[in-house]
Formats: structure tokens, C-alpha cells, sequence
């Protein structure tokens, strides 16, 4: 080896072996340490493929190379020291060749030998990967944030156990009403008893029934205009059929503004569901009753050679905004609700709730 303006260099000059004369242990083991920091050395400063490969043979060529030659050393060792000298030649290889697959990587990508393989061909097509795939509800859920955030609307979230003011007292839902029979809902009796909050007596937990909680609690932090969607989990303890589950996903729109009506509610679903649907889909309002908003319409879209059930829709009631400071001579609005398990089954025809929870494989690979 040689310096040349303090960069250390290797010598691609082999050095003498000794001959395999009596040798120490000793001796033997101070060789093979001075062999594996030569070639590591060597291996470092390779700067190209020539380089590299030329030390290879140097060092681990499979006829002249030095650590071949230096292993017939081994006959040379006492009997009784000829388990240590092994040892250490094994360490020595395994050192050796880490440093000349680490020089692989830095100079060759990793391409190495296979590169130079002749049944390699790099033309060919790599081996494909298994991969998962999102579930047909966070797929329909994703295009929905997306085409709803076209029209304006950011999602917005909020926690799945919720107070009874927020599901019921802040959207006009009184004590005796049926929506708040415990009957059907998931009140968490335990949380309750757990807690030494007396309050909780008059505002007890439980699952959310409707994602019109998280709109609350936007209205409550956030000013007018408002434009937001919400979209996740509720909870009700339905009898499980083919359209009924005790757990499902909504997505609910709310647009708070000066001089909103019904035709922006009516031309906001026809642009959602002609968007999710992929046609021009006619849309149909029909008079109803929700709590929370005064006058309450059921929409409809005609799909398929006949009216479907959209979902619950209406402007927002005036008690509603009062409960979250806003005055309703002011500020009116609209807000509806949607079923996405019923957008994903009509969308890819599913026939039965049930298989979107059942986890089988062969059927959710198909979406």
C-alpha cells in the first residue's frame, strides 16, 4: 500500500504468503487480521465496477486469491490450536465479504454478480408484489371527501362517544322523544359509574347515534359561513338483516350562510349524487320530520329505472343555531344526511350489509 496526498490507496500488489512451514497461532492470526484490513480497505476506496472487481480477485478470487492462499496456512497450525485458527478464518471470510457486498451496494445498486449473470435479464418484467387494498368503505368514503371538497366542503371530525348534549339536547331532540329511548342507543353505563363527574347524571355518555354531533361542535368554535362534510362511525343497536347493522357509516353535509335555502340543498345533492353515480341523476325532495331542521325533506334519486332513498335532509331549525349562538333572523342553512354503506352497495350492487363486515378476503378483493 501506498499515500498519495494523505488518501490511503490500496496496493494491488499481493503480498507473500508464508509457506506452510510450522506456524503459531499467533502468527497465523496476526495474517489473517492484517489480510481482512487490506481488503476492507481495498473494498472502501473502490471508486468503480473495475476497481471493485479487481479487488475481488485480488482478495477473494476463487484460485489466486489471497485469502485462498492464506487458508492452506491452516496445515501449517499446531493440531491443538487449529480450532481457534478456524474460528478466526471464518470471521476473517465473513468480514471480507460483508465489506466487498457493502462496496456492491455503493457502486453497483445492489446489481453485484446478478448484473453480470448471463440468465439475468433486466428487460424482463420484475416479480409483482401482493398488496391490500383499502376497503370498499374507506374507497367510497375517500371519493366522497373528494367530491364533496370539489363543491366546497371540508371534512370535519369529531369523537364517537359522545355527551347527550350534543347527540340530542343541541339538534332540538327532547327528553321524550323516541330517538333517545335507551332502548336505541349504546348508553356506556360503565364509563358513567366509573366516573365521579356528577354532572354526567344529566348528560350521560354513549355511542353517537349520527354524525350531526360533529356539526355541532363546529357551529360551536366556528363563525359563519360554515361549509363543512362529516363522515364516520355510528352507533345503534339494530336487529343485524341484510340492510341493518348495529355499527355503519354516515356522511352528513352542513352549509351555514346568509339567504340559504332549500333549491341550494336540492341543487347540492343533485350535483353529489351525479357525481358519485356518474350520470346526470334526477333528485326528488319529499316532505318529512327531523328535530333539527324545520322545513325536514327526504331526498330520492332515480337510478336504475326507479326512486332510491337518498337520505334525510332540511334547513337547519332555527333552536338548533340558538344553541350554538347564532341568530337564526341572521344565518340559515342546510344540512342532510347520508348512508355511505347504501352508496357503496348501490354503487357496486351488493346485496347484503353483512359482507362488508365479514372480513372474507375473496369477497373484498374485488373492489
Amino acid at each position: 500500500m501506498f499515500m498519495t496526498d494523505g488518501l490511503y490507496q490500496p496496493s494491488l500488489t499481493r503480498q507473500p504468503i508464508m509457506s506452510a512451514t510450522a506456524m503459531p497461532i499467533e502468527e497465523f492470526v496476526k495474517q489473517l487480521d492484517e489480510l481482512a484490513h487490506r481488503a476492507t480497505t481495498a473494498f472502501e476506496v473502490a471508486t468503480d465496477a473495475d476497481s471493485l472487481d479487481e479487488a475481488r480477485v485480488q482478495f477473494l478470487g476463487a484460485k489466486r486469491g489471497e485469502f485462498k492462499s492464506l487458508q492452506k496456512n491452516m496445515g501449517a497450525v499446531p493440531g491443538e490450536s487449529k480450532k481457534e485458527a478456524g474460528m478466526k478464518l471464518n470471521a476473517v471470510k465473513k468480514t471480507i465479504q460483508l465489506a466487498f457486498e457493502d462496496a456492491q451496494v455503493r457502486l453497483l445498486g445492489g446489481a453485484g454478480e446478478a448484473a453480470k449473470d448471463p440468465e439475468f435479464d433486466p428487460t424482463l418484467p420484475g416479480h409483482s408484489f401482493r398488496v391490500g387494498k383499502l376497503h370498499p368503505i374507506t374507497q367510497t368514503i375517500n371519493e366522497l371527501k373528494d367530491i364533496m371538497g370539489r363543491l366546497g366542503f371540508t371534512p370535519a371530525e369529531g369523537p364517537e362517544v359522545e355527551d347527550d348534549h350534543h347527540n340530542f339536547e343541541a339538534l332540538n331532540i327532547p327528553r321524550s322523544h323516541p330517538a333517545r329511548d335507551p332502548l336505541d342507543n349504546f348508553y356506556l353505563s360503565v364509563a358513567q359509574s366509573q366516573n365521579n363527574d356528577s354532572t354526567l347524571a344529566d348528560n350521560p355518555l354513549l355511542m353517537r347515534s349520527q354524525t350531526s354531533t360533529v356539526q355541532i361542535r363546529v357551529m360551536e368554535n366556528t363563525e359563519p359561513p360554515i361549509r363543512i362534510v362529516s363522515l364516520g362511525r355510528v352507533y345503534r343497536p339494530d336487529e343485524t338483516d341484510a340492510t341493518h347493522y348495529p355499527m355503519f357509516h354516515q356522511i352528513e353535509g352542513l352549509m351555514v350562510d346568509q339567504n340559504v335555502t332549500l333549491a341550494d340543498l336540492k341543487t347540492v345533492l343533485h350535483l353529489f349524487a351525479t357525481n358519485y353515480l356518474g350520470n346526470d341523476v334526477p333528485v326528488r325532495i319529499r316532505p318529512s320530520f327531523f328535530p333539527f331542521t324545520e322545513p325536514s325533506v327526504e331526498a330520492d334519486y332515480f337510478w336504475n329505472g326507479k326512486w332510491v332513498e337518498f337520505g334525510g335532509a332540511g334547513i337547519v331549525d332555527p333552536n338548533v343555531l340558538r344553541s350554538v349562538g347564532y341568530d337564526p333572523e341572521k344565518y340559515s342553512g342546510f344540512a342532510f344526511g347520508l348512508g355511505i354503506e347504501r352508496l357503496c352497495m348501490i354503487r357496486h350492487q351488493i346485496t347484503d350489509i353483512r359482507y362488508l363486515f365479514t372480513n372474507d378476503v375473496r369477497f373484498l378483493r374485488q373492489f
